[in-house]
């Protein structure tokens, strides 16, 4: 049986790996192998490694590497330990190739080890940009390190191949957590308000912001430019999900805190939801604020407008129900007004997402199924002059 290692250190990104593990987990010529690390060993992240369980996955690894410091040097202490964790890990599960997902330090980690210790990697989300994160040159990096890439639109398909990778081994499949939209038993509003312990309101947001980690220092002015905004907007309630465990997301989550605080009867703070509940939430709210990439990817399948707020996401392909603005609070009210507007809520409804394909995680277990990777050795792919 070839052995399919997948790596999952993030709660989003285990919400969006989900289908294809689901996927690989059914097949009988294949055996799921589990690397959790990160954010879900973490009490601070809410231990997110049970949800894992309680879905009914087996973990075969663990491995430990956040520190508790909240600046740059924390974060690269948390990508050595990593780095060693997974390729102790590695050893001992001897896969026959690697799963990752995205642009995150600890994928970065993932795939170095992977690298170093001759193991293939299958990348997920290559070719995209987020320039307002270190996230975006980690992301290119894992792309470099791996064997097989599966992006999500054509334009990051050509992106990949930009880099030089072989455009046979780069398939356009869209995004795997839109899969999810098509296999989820959502929550209707009166179920998912008891799982919440709270009532919605007439309007609703669903808010989440994470440290913009190019922009030094630039946090907790950022976040309080956008509570500020939402102040302006009295019978709009919120539900926040707090900020990953990146440079200064610490001081995001204390303003959360405060924030619900001082206004309970129209906020509440989750560390994580859920994807389930965090899905739920997004399809029955009137607007998704913040700058997480749920926004771009997910929200627009929902009919849901989004204010993308900052230069975290900038770059992206971008659905007609986004509004970008700057992280400053008359550019945030603006926004919101425009995102609330009955003709944009309208439009919103009827707009194409552009990562949305059929069969994504089938697609690519049955390519990761059939491609034997024996030879690591890479050429360059030149373009066409």
């Amino acid at each position: 049986m070839k052995k399919i290692c997948i790596f999952t250190g993030t709660r989003a990104e285990y919400g969006l790996l989900k289908p294809l593990m689901e996927e690989i987990g059914q097949d009988q010529e294949l055996q799921l192998q589990l690397l959790v690390s990160g954010m879900h060993l973490a009490a601070e992240f809410g231990n997110t490694y049970r949800l894992i369980e309680e879905d009914g996955f087996s973990i075969d690894e663990k491995v430990t590497t956040l520190v508790d410091e909240d600046n740059a040097v924390g974060t690269c202490k948390s990508i050595s330990r990593g780095v060693t964790g997974y390729a102790e890990a590695f050893a001992r599960l001897q896969p026959d190739i690697l799963v990752l997902l995205g642009d995150r330090s600890e994928a970065f980690a993932a795939a170095t080890a992977a690298l170093v210790c001759q193991l293939p990697i299958a990348h997920l989300h290559g070719g995209e940009t987020t320039q307002g994160a270190y996230d975006e040159a980690f992301r290119h990096s894992i792309s470099k390190m791996s064997q097989l890439h599966f992006v999500s639109t054509e334009v990051y398909r050509r992106r990949v191949i930009q880099l030089g990778e072989i455009p046979a081994s780069v398939h356009n499949v869209g995004a795997i957590g839109l899969e999810y939209l098509n296999r989820g038993n959502f929550l209707d509003r009166e179920t998912l308000e008891k799982a919440l312990n709270f009532r919605f309101g007439k309007k609703n947001a669903l808010a989440t912001f994470h440290p913009v980690t190019l922009e030094h220092g630039t946090a907790e002015t950022q976040f309080n430019q956008l509570l500020t905004a939402l102040d302006k907007f009295d019978a709009l309630k919120i539900i926040f999900t707090k900020a990953n465990a990146d440079t200064e997301g610490r001081i995001i989550n204390q303003l959360i805190d405060d924030y619900v605080a001082r206004a309970p009867d129209k906020s509440i703070a989750f560390t994580s939801m859920g994807h389930l509940r965090y899905l739920s939430s997004m399809r029955l709210v009137d607007i998704v604020v913040g700058n997480s990439s749920s926004g771009i990817l997910e929200a627009p399948s929902f009919g849901v407008p989004t204010v993308n707020i900052g230069n975290r996401q900038k770059g992206r392909i971008k659905a007609a129900s986004i509004i970008d603005c700057e992280p400053e609070q008359t550019a945030i009210v603006s926004a919101f007004h425009k995102a609330l507007s009955n003709q944009f809520k309208t439009m919103a409804q009827k707009v194409d997402n552009p990562y949305r394909q059929e069969g994504t995680a089938s697609r690519i277990k049955e390519i990761i199924k059939r491609t034997d990777i024996i030879n690591l050795k890479k050429t360059f792919y030149d373009l066409p002059s």
